[in-house]
């Protein structure tokens, strides 16, 4: 689960299942009380109908702990210049940073950092469509060092300037597709 919408969907579906729910939040889902495998086998069905999955692999549950921490993160809109993805996820995971790291780019296929520019790139082109912010202040928010490092990365990634996508009228990806 990638967003507040996909957080509402799942907690609908635990309900209409008649199971407690303790708690659900992006990429997580907390049970009041314990699940029979016939309920969980049924609510893995659905939610494979829907889109989803039910992960029950630690090695997942990882890698989706990893990818929300870095989406909320990049959803804050408050990344600082010398933003460090490895003390973030160290901090907020406990673990060490490498074998996380290492994990991730073995089941993603891609690194963190990626992923995590990714992330940046679709919160630019969000800024661009609503047109609230300059790009200098987006890139002070997304912790860029400059204009020109965030354009470069940007054209890298679209292979548009942010000028060029904004009058382009430019479309986004949903975060659950990067």
């Amino acid at each position: 689960m990638v967003c507040n919408r996909c957080v509402m969907v799942v907690k609908q579906e635990l309900e209409k299942m008649k199971l407690k729910v303790a708690n659900v939040s992006m990429g997580e889902v907390e049970l009041a009380k314990p699940a029979s495998v016939k309920q969980l086998n049924d609510f893995s069905a659905r939610l494979q109908e829907l889109g989803f999955e039910l992960l029950d692999d630690q090695k997942q549950k990882q890698i989706e702990k990893i990818k929300t921490l870095l989406i909320k993160k990049t959803q804050s809109g408050d990344l600082e210049e010398h933003f460090s993805i490895s003390g973030y996820l160290r901090k907020s995971l406990h673990k060490d940073y490498s074998s996380v790291s290492r994990l991730f780019s073995q089941v993603e296929g891609i690194t963190i950092e990626q992923f995590f520019i990714l992330q940046k790139i679709e919160k630019v082109k969000e800024w661009l469509v609503y047109g609230e912010l300059s790009l200098n202040e987006i890139s002070y928010k997304l912790g860029y060092s400059s204009v020109s490092h965030l354009s470069a990365q940007f054209k890298k990634i679209t292979g548009l300037t942010p000028s060029d996508f904004k009058k382009m009228g430019g479309s986004r990806k949903s975060l659950d597709n990067l």
